[in-house]
C-alpha cells in the first residue's frame, strides 16, 4: 500500500466518542450554558517533590519527542490533590500556557463516565431500569428495532456494550460546520446502525449505543442531556468548568452552546505534520453529545475523581447513592483475568503490582485523554493531550505513576517461550475486530485496512500486528492455553480455542473481539484480483482496437458479446482508475467528515455496473463458443479469452460484493 493510503486509511483509527441532544434552547433555563454553582475548591497538599520531578521528566520528555503542544495532568490521593499542573502550549498564535485550573481540554469518551452516571442516578430515582429494554425510557422514532434478533436491547447491555450493534462513523460521527450538527434524537434516528448479532453475545465498543443511553435518561427527565449532567453531576461537584457544550452559534432546535467565557478557555487542537505543529478547526461531537462531546480543567477533573474515590461524596453533598456504587463495583460480564467486564461502562484496568483500576480512555481526533481511578492506593490519575500524537504518553502515563506511588517495578522483559512455537498453527492468521461497519463502503475500507494479524517468533513470542503497530507477549500457563500476557507490560491477550485453532481474541480492555477472518477477506486477495481484472481489461481493449479485419467476420451474437466485454473491461479500468483517484487525493482525516466522496461513489457505482455486463456476458458465453457456422472466425484463442476474462470478471465481481464494494447507496 503506498504511503498517501496508509496516512489515509490511518484516518480510521480515530473513531471514538461523541454526543448532544434535541430540544429547544428554550426548554433548559439560562441560555449561557454556565454553571451557576462553584463549590469550594477540593483541598491541596505541598506537591510531593518526588512526584512532580517524576511527572515532569516523564511529560515534558514526550511533549519534545511525541511533538505536543500541551498537557495537562491533576493526581488525587486520600481526598486530596497531590499533583496538579499544566504543560506548554493550548495556543500557539497568540501563544497561551496550559493553566491546570482554567485550560479546557476535550475528554472525547472520557465523557461517557459522566452519561452513565447521569443514568445510574435516573435509575436511583426511579424514572429509568437498567434490567428493561431500553425501548420503555424512548421516543417512538430512535427505538431500537429487532432486526430479526432475539431480546431486547436494555440499559446494561448498552453499559457493557453488547447491544449487537456495528459500528459506524465515517461521515457523521464529527463534524467541522456548526450548521450540521443535528439534535440528539434526529442523529439517532438517521444514522441508526445495524444490529449484526444477538444481546449479549460480546463486547463490541459502540458511540451509538451510548447517546442512545443518554438520549433515554434525558426523555424520561423531561431535560435536555446537556442540562441533567449539570444538574445532576457537575454543579454538586462544583465542577464549573466543564461541560458538554460546545461553542457555537446558538440554535432553536439545539441545547444553548457553551458559555463564552468558558470557550475562551478551551485549548487549541493540534496536529504535527512532520515539520511543525499545526492547529486544527474546532471539532464538533454535540450530534452525539452523551459519547464524547465533554470539556474540562484538570481541578475539575481532580474534584471529580474525589468524588468517585469519596463513592459519590464530594464534602458534605451526596452526589450519588449507595445502590449507584454498589453497581459500579460489579462487573456486567465474566471475563477471564486481565480482560475488562465493564464496570457499568466503566473500564477496567490492569496496573503494575497486580493492582486493578477503573476508568475510561478518550480520543477525538486531536486530544487524548485517559482517567485511572486505584481503589486499593486511593488515587485518581487524569492526563489529558490536544495533539493527535499524544496517545503513547496517555496511555502509559497511570501506569508509570502506579509504578512511582506504589514503590513497585518489574523487570522487563519477560523470557519466551520456545516451546510456543509448536503450537503456532494455533494462532498465526488473520483476525479482524467487531468494532466496524459489516457492510457498505465503510465494511469494505475497514475489511481492507483494519484488523490485525498474529505470528509466532521461533524464540517463543506471539507477535500482534496492528496499524502498524506491533506487540509481543508470552504465554501465561501453557502454550496451548490461550492465555498470554505482554512481554513489557501488564496488558493481557485471550484466544479462545475451537478445535484445532483459536476462533477469537479478547483484549484487556475489551472494547472488540478479534475473530478469525475468512479466507476471502484478505487484502492481498483483492490486490491480486485487481492487478488481474486491470490485465486483462487491458488485454480485451487491446484486441477490440488492434485484431485484423478479418476477424470481424462473426455472428451477430459473437459481435453484441464483444462489444459487451470491451465495455466491461473499459468499466473495470474506469473503476480501478477512480479507486486509485480517491485514495491519492483524499487528505488524511477527510474521511472522517467528506464521506465517502464523489470518486468512490463513482468508482463503486461503475464497477456495479461492469459486474452487471459480465452476468450477461456469462449468459451469452454458450452461444459464444460455439463453432461450425459460416460466418464464425472467433479462434479457439479468442474463445477462450473471453470465457477467461468473463470468469475473471464474475470472481472479481463476486469478491467485491463480499466486500461491500458494489454498494453505492451504503456508503
Amino acid at each position: 500500500m503506498t504511503p498517501s493510503t496508509t496516512r489515509l486509511f490511518a484516518a480510521l483509527t480515530l473513531m471514538l466518542a461523541l454526543a448532544t441532544p434535541w430540544r429547544a434552547a428554550a426548554a433548559e433555563g439560562p441560555a449561557t450554558g454556565a454553571v451557576a454553582t462553584v463549590a469550594a475548591k477540593p483541598a491541596e497538599t505541598p506537591q510531593d517533590p518526588t512526584l512532580e520531578a517524576f511527572v515532569d521528566g516523564l511529560v515534558r520528555d514526550s511533549l519534545v519527542q511525541d511533538h505536543i503542544a500541551g498537557a495537562t495532568v491533576a493526581i488525587v490521593q486520600d481526598g486530596r490533590v497531590v499533583l496538579k499542573k499544566g504543560y506548554g502550549a493550548a495556543s500557539l498564535n497568540p501563544w497561551r500556557p496550559v493553566d491546570p485550573d482554567r485550560t479546557l481540554f476535550r475528554l472525547g469518551s472520557v465523557s461517557k463516565t459522566f452519561t452513565w452516571l447521569t443514568v445510574l442516578k435516573e435509575a436511583e430515582a426511579g424514572r429509568l431500569r437498567l434490567q428493561a429494554p431500553v425501548n420503555l425510557f424512548l421516543p417512538e422514532v430512535v427505538q431500537v428495532r429487532d432486526q430479526g434478533y432475539p431480546g431486547p436491547v436494555t440499559i446494561e447491555s448498552l453499559m457493557s456494550h453488547s447491544a449487537g450493534f456495528e459500528d459506524r462513523a465515517l461521515g457523521h460521527l464529527f463534524e467541522r460546520d456548526p450548521a450540521r450538527i443535528r439534535p440528539l434524537a434526529v442523529y439517532l434516528r438517521q444514522e441508526r446502525p445495524r444490529r449484526v448479532r444477538p444481546v449479549g453475545v460480546l463486547s463490541s465498543y459502540s458511540n451509538y449505543g451510548t447517546a442512545l443511553a443518554g438520549e433515554a435518561a434525558a426523555w424520561t427527565s423531561g431535560k435536555t442531556f446537556e442540562r441533567l449532567a449539570e444538574e445532576g453531576l457537575f454543579e454538586p461537584m462544583g465542577m464549573a468548568r466543564t461541560s458538554f457544550r460546545e461553542p457555537r452559534p446558538a440554535r432553536r432546535d439545539l441545547p444553548a452552546p457553551m458559555a463564552p467565557a468558558l470557550a475562551a478557555d478551551l485549548s487549541r487542537g493540534f496536529s504535527w505534520t512532520g515539520v511543525g505543529l499545526r492547529a486544527e478547526p474546532f471539532e464538533y461531537i454535540g450530534q452525539v453529545a452523551p459519547a464524547g462531546s465533554a470539556s474540562s480543567t484538570a481541578d475539575d477533573m481532580a474534584r471529580y475523581m474525589i468524588t468517585l474515590l469519596g463513592g459519590g461524596l464530594t464534602g458534605e453533598t451526596r452526589v450519588w447513592g449507595e445502590a449507584t456504587n454498589q453497581a459500579l463495583a460489579q462487573p456486567l460480564r465474566r471475563t477471564p483475568p486481565g480482560i475488562n467486564g465493564w464496570r457499568r461502562g466503566f473500564i477496567t484496568y490492569a496496573l503494575p503490582g497486580g493492582l486493578s483500576g477503573y476508568g475510561h480512555d478518550g480520543a477525538t481526533q486531536t486530544f487524548m485523554t485517559n482517567m485511572t481511578i486505584v481503589p486499593d492506593l486511593r488515587l485518581g490519575i487524569f492526563i489529558s493531550t490536544n495533539t493527535n500524537t499524544g496517545r503513547v504518553l496517555t496511555q502509559r502515563f497511570a501506569a508509570r505513576v502506579v509504578e512511582q506511588v506504589g514503590r513497585n517495578s518489574t523487570t522487563w522483559p519477560r523470557p519466551a517461550v520456545p516451546a510456543l512455537y509448536a503450537e503456532r498453527a494455533l494462532y498465526e492468521g488473520r483476525y479482524l475486530g467487531t468494532r466496524r461497519a459489516y457492510s457498505g463502503l465503510e465494511g469494505m475500507l475497514e475489511r481492507l485496512n483494519g484488523g490485525l494479524t498474529v505470528q509466532v517468533t521461533q524464540e517463543g513470542r506471539l507477535v500482534t500486528r496492528e496499524g502498524g503497530r506491533s506487540q509481543t507477549w508470552v504465554p501465561e500457563g501453557s502454550p496451548k492455553s490461550g492465555l498470554f500476557i505482554s512481554d513489557t507490560g501488564y496488558e493481557r491477550r485471550v484466544f479462545k480455542i475451537e478445535g484445532d485453532r483459536a476462533a477469537r481474541m479478547l483484549t484487556a480492555l475489551n472494547t472488540q473481539v478479534y475473530e478469525r477472518a475468512p479466507w476471502w477477506s484478505r487484502a492481498n486477495l483483492l490486490g491480486v484480483g485487481a492487478a488481474a481484472i486491470a490485465l486483462a481489461s487491458v488485454a480485451t481493449l487491446w484486441g477490440a482496437l488492434f485484431r485484423n479485419r478479418r476477424d470481424f467476420r462473426q455472428t451477430p451474437i459473437q459481435a453484441r458479446a464483444g462489444v459487451l466485454l470491451a465495455l466491461q473491461s473499459a468499466l473495470w479500468l474506469v473503476a480501478l482508475g477512480l479507486l486509485v483517484l480517491w485514495m491519492v487525493t483524499t487528505p488524511p482525516g477527510e474521511l472522517l467528515f467528506d464521506w465517502p466522496g464523489l470518486n468512490l461513489l463513482a468508482a463503486s457505482a461503475t464497477a456495479l455496473v461492469a459486474t452487471v455486463m459480465t452476468l450477461v456476458c456469462a449468459g451469452l458465453a454458450p452461444l459464444v463458443v460455439r463453432s461450425g457456422r459460416r460466418l464464425d472466425s472467433w479462434s479457439p484463442g479468442r474463445r477462450i479469452g473471453y470465457v477467461a476474462t468473463v470468469g475473471l470478471s464474475l470472481l472479481f465481481g463476486m469478491l467485491l460484493a463480499l466486500w461491500g464494494g458494489l454498494s453505492p447507496w451504503a456508503g
